[in-house]
């Protein structure tokens, strides 16, 4: 699938009715879901045939463009319920196969990498420091392969040093700088819509040393 294609696909997706200004809702864009998943499976081969994570999912954008792009088994998780109900609309409109799992992220107890991939757009932390590196923080303990996720640009050097030293990322890498839209979603917005730098990040897991024993 081209990559305009699956920008089309994914521009069509229905998106938060009443979004939650305490858990950060704001859509994933068209533009950066597509850039986001068709990198992961163009430069990386981390999206098609493999398990595939979407962390807050929210309304299904990147898990279903990762379904869109063939991956076997994909997995969408959130803590709201109302947004979990449009995922599921939404992968009824473009016919694919999509589990969803409502938990807070922070209490996933999977004990295994059962996943390949996880992808995610966490919350910025504006409104609860760290929630950004606590999803990261999980990503990386579930995912076998990779972790792609969306930070501001202004904590870059805080998240791969997290990241590597604390974490205990293989590798850190930002594969490119993004422009976010910021829609004026609630009353305090001031502005139409606000563009915010993003780096697009590829986390890789350490190897589990057991599994090489």
């Amino acid at each position: 699938m081209k990559l305009k294609q699956l920008e089309s696909l994914i521009g069509s997706l229905d998106q938060f009715e009443n979004p939650k200004i305490e858990l950060e809702q704001y859509p994933t864009g068209p533009h950066i879901a597509s850039r986001l998943l068709y990198t992961a499976e163009n430069s990386f081969e981390d999206v098609e045939n493999k398990t595939v994570a979407d962390f807050g999912c929210g309304c299904g954008t990147l898990g279903l463009a990762a379904a869109l792009l063939g991956a076997e088994h994909v997995i969408g998780l959130d803590i709201d319920t109302d947004s979990l109900e449009i995922a599921s609309s939404n992968a009824t409109d473009l016919d694919l196969d999509m589990d969803f799992v409502h938990c807070n992220i922070r209490n996933l107890k999977w004990r295994d990498r059962i996943v390949d991939t996880v992808v995610m757009n966490p919350p910025f932390g504006t409104r609860r420091k760290g929630a950004d590196m606590d999803f990261l923080f999980v990503a990386l303990k579930v995912a076998s392969q990779a972790v792609y996720s969306l930070h501001k640009t202004t904590t870059r050097d805080h998240v791969k040093r997290t990241a590597l030293r604390e974490y205990n990322a293989a590798s850190a890498e930002v594969l490119c700088e993004l422009r976010f839209d910021v829609p004026q979603l609630y009353k305090f917005h001031k502005k139409k819509e606000v563009d915010v730098a993003v780096d697009l990040w590829r986390f890789v897991p350490q190897k589990d040393r057991e599994k090489h024993l």
